[in-house]
């Protein structure tokens, strides 16, 4: 994640300080949907998956964290509180483990701490609104499009020919994001790649045309900071 995206370098600091780490290992989750919350993490390296699996049983994955997020935070200032997402470990990961409590008092002894904590969560809402709504408004087409840009928003790197999303990814994995199924991704892309709009091989996907995605789902060139997966 780029500097400008970074957790507060104050909020930071609360889990450094607490002295607690955690080493888990890919394929293992950190923690479940409904499980009793009683930490937060900060990481300090690899790749967690944020997903909620929804009424019918599928997976919908959210974002993807990595170095200095901060993840487990939609449970503060709440009493017997619940994980409401789970936190699927992608690559061996290490964290920082900080207590709720402890986190919620140093929140309500610092009111400075305090606006620049919200300001990043607003950031982080902002983001999974507009998610949904191009979920909702463009349809599974819409969705993967949607998806596509955001990835190659937070992993693309420029080649000859287009952006390369520098992010291995199965077509289930990608179809998580956008809260279809694998059959509808592998059509969608092999539609894709008859119109040129990209090409695929090995996990790995270069976006030829991005405008192409952008005028089908009408993008409204939302800032960077917002049209992303991480």
């Amino acid at each position: 994640m780029s500097e400008i995206f970074e957790i507060p370098s104050e909020i930071k600091q609360l889990f450094i300080e607490n002295k607690t780490m955690k080493t888990v290992k890919k394929g293992n989750f950190l923690f479940q949907e409904g499980k009793t919350a009683h930490e937060l993490y900060l990481i300090k390296s690899g790749r967690i998956q944020i997903s909620k699996v929804i009424a019918d049983g599928r997976e919908l994955s959210l974002r993807i964290c990595s170095s200095h997020d901060v993840i487990g935070e939609l449970t503060l200032f709440s009493s017997e509180a619940c994980y409401m997402l789970s936190a699927k470990i992608l690559e061996d990961t290490k964290v920082y483990v900080l207590p709720k409590e402890i986190f919620e008092e140093k929140l309500s002894q610092n009111g400075e701490l305090t606006i620049k904590w919200l300001k990043w969560i607003q950031l982080q809402n902002q983001q999974n609104q507009t998610k949904f709504r191009d979920l909702i408004l463009h349809g599974k087409k819409g969705a993967l499009y949607s998806t596509l840009i955001r990835m190659a928003n937070s992993y693309g790197r420029t080649v000859k020919n287009g952006v390369l999303i520098d992010l291995p990814l199965t077509n289930q994995e990608l179809a998580n994001f956008c809260g279809s199924s694998r059959e509808v991704v592998n059509r969608l892309l092999s539609e894709l790649k008859k119109e040129d709009v990209l090409m695929s091989e090995r996990g790995s996907i270069t976006i030829l045309d991005l405008d192409y995605l952008k005028n089908e789902i009408n993008c409204d060139n939302c800032p960077i900071s917002i049209c992303r997966i991480d």
